[in-house]
């Protein structure tokens, strides 16, 4: 949230002078902060493949903002309202942490064709982490298959692949894909249903740790 300090002055002793000249006039633009909250699809796809655009106990965080210089025009300074990320450093560290994780490196080492892993999805991810709030020791295995699920929805058609994730988690027990469902909704929830991630945001995300493994999982760059 913007803070405005007044302008500090010192007052002497002679009398001011009035001056005939105009005063400098201030000009406020906004610009939307985040990621649409609606279910309507924005115009520009985060990535650069064509793909749909759809649209508990988490805590959901907001955006916040800061001032920035847009430009002078003569006596008018305009402003604008800069986007800061809501991604915390724990949120990045949860994220390599579950990295670590046995079964989602065998489901990632499965996804060798990068249907459902590629680095935007998986960038997504650390995004609704974020969104949801909890602290990073709580992150589970489950949670980052369902954040992985539900940047899914929002980005691909393919079904068969997105459901591969049932057999990564609970084997043939097929009873556990209902609770999964209700869970993912549940997440939704919690991010104040802003499952939108723009490309820009994927980009800031990936440029914590630019050199991460992980963000070599490029479908550009498969033969």
């Amino acid at each position: 949230m913007a803070r405005c300090f007044p302008f500090s002055s010192s007052v002497g002793q002679s009398t001011p002078t009035v001056s005939s000249k105009p005063s400098p006039t201030w000009e406020i633009k906004e610009e939307a902060p985040g990621p649409s909250a609606t279910w309507i699809p924005p115009s520009s796809p985060p990535r650069t493949q064509g793909q749909k655009r759809k649209h508990s106990d988490w805590i959901p965080t907001g955006t916040q903002d800061r001032w920035a210089v847009k430009g002078m025009f003569g006596l008018k300074m305009q402003l604008k309202r800069r986007r800061m990320s809501p991604v915390r450093p724990e949120d990045h560290k949860a994220f390599n942490r579950l990295l670590e994780d046995p079964v989602i490196q065998n489901f990632l080492a499965w996804d060798r064709k990068l249907q459902v892993s590629d680095k935007y999805l998986l960038a997504m991810v650390i995004a609704y982490f974020a969104r949801a709030g909890r602290p990073s020791w709580q992150y589970k295995r489950l949670h980052f298959f369902l954040a992985l699920y539900l940047a899914n929805d929002m980005e691909e058609d393919r079904q068969g692949p997105k459901h591969d994730m049932f057999a990564f988690l609970y084997g043939q027990d097929h009873t556990q894909r209902v609770k999964f469902q209700w869970l993912r909704a549940q997440l939704f929830r919690a991010i104040g249903w802003k499952a939108w991630v723009t490309r820009e945001e994927c980009e800031e995300i990936q440029a914590y740790q630019p050199e991460h493994w992980v963000w070599k999982r490029d479908r550009s760059l498969l033969q």
